[in-house]
């Protein structure tokens, strides 16, 4: 990796932003595991309800199915995917996020839509954007909400985690305001574009968002994102009530949001040491021990990734294709020029 200013050249390894996050992975895993009673943690998981273990695994797999009919309601203006495929390709990538560092999940999966829809790539990456960005938009709506409502939540909230709240907000609306831009007024959103290697990317991704975004199936989709940040809490819910915590659907909901923020950035595969470093913040804003929270948090992190693992496996394989393969396919797509499409 190569950044230049001007006349200086700064080369970065290609190993070093792995090195971080995996070095941050460590250090949050070695804070949760720190000054926890681990004979009472053995203790709390031997004692555990596992039919709320069960339904949380059932409710989290469930997430994936709503995920890819929201999915597909974004791509109907230039193709109709199939909904098992939009499945496969979503197991694909999550298994990609588990297993390997830098989260290129995203990539592989909009490849792997694009492949089997016969799309551009660019039309595909444009889609999973959206979807992130519908997923921004109502995750920080929920956590500003519950954060400027501390008492209906339960928990006394620290100022940096509502100065947190704004910040996001903030960072959510102009991301907003500028796909905003790009899918009603595109013709305006080249002309900012500076003259880089870039411009022709970011113009063909202009182009695609202000496809998807002018059909209506958009704001199906888009209302569509409330129910599925709703049906994401259901799998923390039941994972907190099969600790017998006295913990309600709000301040789940607080969990998984704070949850869901720590992991944004690339890091270790499975986010392993964030997550639990987040949900044992998260919990502990509502009067959770850290031995509790750090042995509800490794349980929460098994009943969510060893699913993914083995479903996305699974979906791996009926690809018939190695995940280097896929991965090194879906980054040449990315670097690529686009030089057709087809509109469905």
């Amino acid at each position: 990796m190569r950044l230049e200013f001007r006349r200086f050249h700064i080369h970065i390894p290609n190993w070093l932003l792995p090195a971080v996050g995996y070095l941050f992975s460590f250090a949050c895993l070695v804070w949760v595991l720190q000054g926890v009673d681990y004979h009472e943690m053995a203790s709390d998981i031997r004692s555990l309800h596992w039919g709320w273990v069960a339904f949380a695994v059932l409710a989290d797999i469930g997430v994936y199915f709503y995920q890819a009919w929201r999915w597909n309601l974004l791509l109907v203006p230039v193709c109709r995917p199939a909904f098992w495929r939009s499945v496969q390709a979503i197991y694909v990538g999550l298994f990609s996020n588990e297993v390997l560092p830098l989260r290129p999940g995203e990539l592989i999966r909009s490849y792997l839509q694009a492949h089997w829809c016969e799309v551009p790539f660019s039309v595909a990456f444009a889609s999973a954007i959206i979807e992130r960005l519908l997923d921004g938009v109502w995750l920080v709506a929920a956590f500003v909400l519950v954060v400027s409502r501390p008492s209906r939540a339960g928990a006394r909230m620290p100022r940096d985690v509502t100065d947190l709240a704004q910040a996001l907000g903030i960072v959510v609306a102009v991301c907003g305001a500028a796909v905003a831009l790009a899918m009603y007024r595109r013709h305006r959103a080249h002309a900012p574009i500076p003259k880089s290697r870039w411009r022709l990317k970011l113009r063909v991704l202009i182009e695609d968002l202000h496809i998807m975004g002018r059909s209506r199936y958009f704001y199906v989709a888009a209302a569509a994102s409330l129910p599925y940040l709703l049906f994401q809490v259901v799998p923390v819910y039941a994972l907190i009530r099969s600790y017998d915590l006295d913990l309600g659907l709000v301040p789940a909901l607080v969990v998984l949001v704070i949850w869901r923020l720590a992991t944004v950035l690339p890091q270790a595969p499975g986010n392993i040491g964030s997550s639990q470093a987040a949900l044992v913040v998260a919990l502990g804003l509502f009067g959770v021990d850290k031995t509790t929270a750090s042995g509800l948090s490794l349980v929460m992190w098994a009943a969510v990734t060893l699913p993914l693992l083995f479903g996305g496996f699974l979906a791996l394989a009926l690809t018939d294709a190695k995940l280097s393969d896929l991965r090194a396919h879906a980054k040449a797509k990315a670097a690529a020029p686009r030089v057709g499409s087809k509109r469905g």
